[in-house]
Order: C-alpha cells, then structure tokens, then sequence
C-alpha cells in the first residue's frame, strides 16, 4: 500500500508515524521546510517540498501510484483541491480530507463521489466534540473509544491515589464483581503492559478495559469503589465550533448545559441554535462569575475554547471551585504533560484526535479500525475473521497470540463476550485486540 499525506503538521505528522510503523509506503508534501524536516528527521517516509494543491508537485509524490491520498492541511481549500486534482488526475481510488468549514462539511453534493468523491471528510472540531461526549458518558474516564458503533466501549481510567484497588490482582477483580472483567492494557509510568492473571494494579495506573454499554454505570460503580451516577449537568466554557457540538450532543442525551462566552455575537447565535442550553456572556477565567453560576454543582466542566492557555487556567479554577471532573483541549502537544499535572483530569487534543479518526479509515484486510492508546505506545484493533485465518475454530488458550497482545472482546452477531481462554474465536466473529506497538504486524498475520 502506498498513502500520500499533504500536509506535515500535528495530523499528518502522526498519521505518517503511525503508517510507517506498519512498514507502508509514506511520502508527505508540505510548503513549511520546518516541518518537512521534522518529519524526515524522525519518522521513516518520503517527503516532498512544495504545495499540495499543485499537479506537478502530488505527480512528483507519485500520487499516480497511491491508493490513499490525505488531505489535512490547515487549508480547506487546499485539501479540496488536492483531492479533486487526485481524482481527475491521478485516478486515487480513496481520498480523506480534513475539513473544517461547516459549509463544505454538510454540503453533501460537493463531496459525492460525482464532485470531489471525498470518503469521509473529517471535521477536527466534530472528532473533538464526540470524544467529549464520550468522556461525559462515561464517568471519571480518562479516555473513551467506541467500538461496533457503541455497543461496546474501551475505557482509560487513572487509578487515584488510595483507592481500594491499589494492590488487587487482576485474578482478584474478577471474582469480586460477578461477571467477566478484563484489563487489556496497563501504562504505568513509561512502561506499557499486557497484563496476567497474578498482575497487581498500583496507584496511578492507567488500566484499559472493555465495558459493554449496558454494563457501564455497574462496572464504573465497582472501578472507582463507590456508586455513579450518570452525568445531568454540564459547563462549558467557549461557545465555539467544539463547544457548540459538544452542547448539541449533550443536549440530545438530556444532560442541562449552560455555556460561557466573551464574544455577544456568538452568544447570540447559541441562543437561536441550541434549545435548552444557557447561554452565559461573559468570561470563562472570572471566578465571580462562575461561583454566581454554581460551578461548584457541575459534574463535569469542559474549557473549550480556541485559547489552550485560558482554557487550562479555567479549567484548573474550576477544580478549585470544587468540580469532580475537568476537562480540556489543548493544541501543542507538550500542554498535554502540563495540564494533567496541574489536575486537569482530561486533556485532548484536537489534532491527534483528527490523525486518530483517520486512521480508522486506512484499513489493511481484516483490520476494520485501529485506535492509539497509551502516549501512542500501544493500540487497540477492530477485526474481522474471516474464512481460513488462523484464529478461526480455535479455544482462545491454544491460539498462541504474539506477545504483547490479548483479545478483550469478541463480538458475535449481536452479542458481545469478554472472552476466557476456553472461548472459541469462529470465522465471521469480530475482535477487538489490545496490542502493543511492535505486536501489530504480527496480530494481522493471525486475523
């Protein structure tokens, strides 16, 4: 296989990252020499200098010779183009383009497979906006990915200092809460592991599971050790793109929202758009004004705006103020470190959510999506099995899976299994793998 990225910043960068691991054939286009050369410096892919909506520069990458073209520049414009020179060119039987402007995103015709023949455009405000509603659904997660269209979800949760867990073996938490638990990845410090039985868990471990959506208060329940509840009310602050979409997917799930923001203009226009949210004037850093609105009575808050380092500095006042969950997005990656050290419980950044929705569509075989966890050191994989593979008609402890990998759930026809190492993976079952980085290659040989 061979991809072609246009643009070298933090989405094509991580993109390239992760499709050279897998040993495809890479080249990345970028006009900005800084960050062509950051990519060459580090990463193991072609590059090529120049402008990614020129003919002559995509022929030069050998886009007549790709099966994928990517188009995630800063530029909506230029991605367009740079798909449309793919498809009246170069014939490129898939395009992906990161698009940002509601008015191309919704525009249906434009990107039909007549027009532009762009298959999925991707929205970095829109990625950012589910996996925030995702995190709500969920609480005090870390981190959230659906899988089989939400049927069953992957939840990170940090364990806190103190808690009951700190000690327990896995083996242990199984039999205290009745039915199949299983951890599929554990980060611990800069170490990442596929955990056994006789593992123990320690304060500060970021622990992987499966939960099926059904299960999710119970299981939340017995993980953080004392009753949840789902989450009823939400503060945002930032009316933007992110923070409107997240409002809109909020409010279809019941959840009351009131949203802070300084521009009136962009007030005005939450108030004619959303239908229940409240709508606040007014700066998101003024302690006053968020002790007079109850901050303290929020479940989750959510600094949303497109300034990282006045969404970081509401969001850690708000956790003063009293908030169980906080939550934020940054842009540079190194803020990441920084606001969960000063409490931030969840940071995200737009950008690798971007490069991680779009991998999910650069399938290899079987590999139906692939998601990054764990500071990108290790990834979980939705697969198929089909006819003759390896893994077919076979109890999951005879299997001989590559170290550093282990199947957390098997999804048959409508039902979902937690496996045990008596079940059965059949041909035409779906799984979902943790895997660390170095395990791929050899986890797709199996499927």
């Amino acid at each position: 296989m061979k991809v072609v990225i246009v643009g070298a910043g933090e989405v094509g960068y991580h993109i390239a990252m992760f499709l050279s691991r897998e040993k495809i054939d890479v080249v990345v286009i970028d006009s900005n020499k800084d960050n062509l050369k950051r990519v060459s410096n580090e990463l193991d892919v072609a590059t090529v200098d120049g402008h990614g909506g020129s003919p002559a520069v995509l022929k030069e990458a050998g886009l007549d010779g790709a099966d994928i073209l990517l188009a995630v520049t800063n530029s909506d414009e230029t991605n367009m183009i740079a798909c449309l020179i793919g498809k009246a060119l170069f014939r490129v039987k898939r395009k992906i383009a990161r698009i940002r402007d509601a008015e191309y995103l919704n525009n249906a015709i434009l990107l039909n497979k007549y027009n532009l023949d762009i298959d999925p455009a991707i929205s970095p405000e829109l990625e950012s906006a589910k996996a925030i509603a995702r995190l709500i659904e969920v609480p005090l997660a870390s981190v959230v990915e659906d899988f089989e269209d939400g049927i069953i979800k992957v939840v990170g949760y940090r364990i806190p200092h103190n808690s009951y867990l700190a000690g327990t073996s896995l083996k242990d938490m199984n039999e205290k809460l009745g039915y199949r638990f299983l951890i599929g990845i554990i980060q611990r410090d800069n170490t990442v592991i596929i955990p056994a039985g006789r593992d123990r868990l320690q304060d500060g471990d970021i622990i992987y599971f499966p939960v099926m959506k059904g299960l999710i208060e119970e299981t939340m329940s017995f993980v953080i050790g004392s009753r949840v509840k789902p989450v009823r009310n939400v503060m945002i602050v930032g009316g933007g793109r992110v923070g409107y979409n997240v409002a809109l997917l909020l409010e279809k799930q019941g959840i009351n929202v009131k949203i802070i923001d300084r521009d009136a203009e962009r007030c005005k226009f939450l108030s004619k758009s959303l239908k229940k949210a409240t709508i606040l004037h007014g700066d998101g850093t003024d302690r006053t004004l968020l002790e007079e609105e109850n901050v303290g009575g929020m479940e989750v808050f959510a600094a949303l705006t497109q300034n990282e380092e006045l969404n970081i500095m509401s969001a850690v006042l708000a956790k003063r103020e009293g908030v169980r969950r906080v939550i934020t997005i940054v842009n540079r990656t190194d803020y990441i470190s920084l606001a969960n050290s000063l409490g931030v419980d969840s940071v995200l950044s737009p950008r690798l959510i971007t490069a991680s929705s779009i991998l999910r569509y650069v399938r290899m075989g079987e590999i139906l999506s692939l998601t990054a966890i764990a500071d990108d050191r290790a990834e979980i994989l939705e697969a198929g099995v089909k006819d003759g593979a390896v893994l077919g008609k076979v109890r999951l402890r005879d299997a001989r899976l590559p170290k550093g990998s282990l199947i957390g759930a098997v999804i048959r026809g409508e039902h979902v299994i937690i496996p045990s190492g008596e079940d059965v993976i059949n041909e035409g079952d779906r799984i979902i793998v943790f895997a660390l980085s170095q395990a791929i290659k050899d986890v797709e040989k199996l499927i």
